[in-house]
């Protein structure tokens, strides 16, 4: 869906902006992987290092929030899929597939293993199919008119979004890896390849059939009712793993049904805003983390409440973010928040060293 967006660019810059987009991201989220790795914690542990076991709060209240988001537009973009063929109504096709959820969830996520391998056999399938359709088959791609409504720069964020939306994630996988660097690496390359493709896939068939639409493009792919079928099926197989990363079965039901009701109450065409939001909180997040475990290799507020100097930076980054988001640049606004955010932090950490020092003296 996200690639479709990209569309207006036309194919040349809109690959540009995708490749940028997830080798920035892919670097971040390779970064907070391996301080997981190396530190045998899980993401939520490694934030405590940086930000106190209480400052860690506020980003894991944030993952909560970005999860329960994500839900929310997956149920969204599957009833939109479904109703844009069956034309039952948005809202009843969100209750079906909400109610899917739950009763998996009901049935135990460990059970759910042959269920998955099918639904996602199935979506994958139909990516690959998709891919030939769009980029070899015998249509013509429908013309693209830049009308300057996405800058190059934003597409870039876009991209960077996904791969930065695992930062509070990915070390919950990578904390076991007996080798921690090709652990990461492999996990990080793999991740961003089929994100690349996936991406690729929207941004081309929002070109080859001139559609933002799931389901006018399902249908003028010439995949229709199957197409969506395996989309609402996957859908809720793939909301169900991300309810479970809050480990209580109520807690990721309760995920569910706000998810529900988001998605039936609040118009999900557009998820850039909820992008960059996700872009806005982790990026600075993930560039106090670096300045404090990489360079200034310190990273030890795991014991105390809170690490007031470096939530204070993070702010700092946060409303750079927001107004960076108003200046367009070739890279985005990813790379030169978290750039002046590293640079801020290690300044903030110096000045802090010599004043105790001197205090010592």
């Amino acid at each position: 869906l996200t690639g479709t967006y990209f569309a207006p660019l036309g194919f040349g810059k809109a690959m540009a902006a995708i490749l940028l987009g997830h080798l920035i991201g892919g670097l971040m989220m390779f970064a907070a992987g391996m301080i997981g790795a190396k530190e045998r914690k899980s993401a939520m542990e490694t934030v405590k290092m940086s930000f106190g076991e209480r400052g860690s709060l506020l980003f894991a209240v944030l993952n909560v929030l970005q999860l329960v988001g994500w839900t929310a537009i997956m149920i969204y973009d599957g009833a939109l899929a479904a109703d844009g063929v069956l034309h039952t109504g948005i809202w009843v096709w969100a209750i079906i597939i909400g109610a899917l959820i739950v009763v998996w969830i009901f049935v135990g996520l460990t059970n759910l293993g042959k269920l998955n391998t099918v639904a996602m056999t199935a979506l994958f399938i139909l990516s690959l199919v998709l891919f030939k359709v769009i980029f070899f088959g015998t249509g013509s791609a429908a013309p693209v008119v830049d009308d300057g409504s996405l800058t190059f720069g934003a597409a870039v964020e876009l991209a960077v979004a996904m791969p930065l939306s695992w930062l509070p994630l990915i070390s919950d996988y990578t904390r076991e890896a007996e080798k921690p660097f090709a652990a990461t690496l492999v996990s990080v390359v793999v991740y961003s390849l089929v994100s690349i493709f996936m991406y690729m896939i929207g941004m081309g068939a929002a070109i080859f059939t001139g559609e933002y639409d799931i389901a006018q493009i399902m249908l003028k792919t010439g995949f229709g009712v199957v197409g969506l079928l395996i989309i609402v099926f996957s859908t809720g197989v793939s909301s169900v793993s991300i309810s479970s990363k809050i480990k209580e079965k109520w807690a990721a039901i309760v995920v569910t049904v706000i998810g529900t009701v988001a998605a039936i109450v609040y118009p999900m065409d557009n998820i850039t805003n909820f992008l960059y939001l996700i872009g806005s909180v982790f990026a600075p997040m993930i560039a106090v983390q670096i300045a404090d475990y990489f360079i200034l290799k310190k990273a030890d507020a795991g014991e105390s409440a809170f690490q007031w100097r470096n939530l204070v930076v993070w702010l700092v980054g946060f409303v750079l973010y927001r107004v960076l988001m108003h200046v367009d640049t070739p890279v985005g606004n990813t790379l030169p928040d978290m750039v002046i955010t590293v640079i801020v932090c290690v300044i903030v950490e110096k000045i802090a060293a010599a004043v105790k020092e001197k205090r010592e003296i």
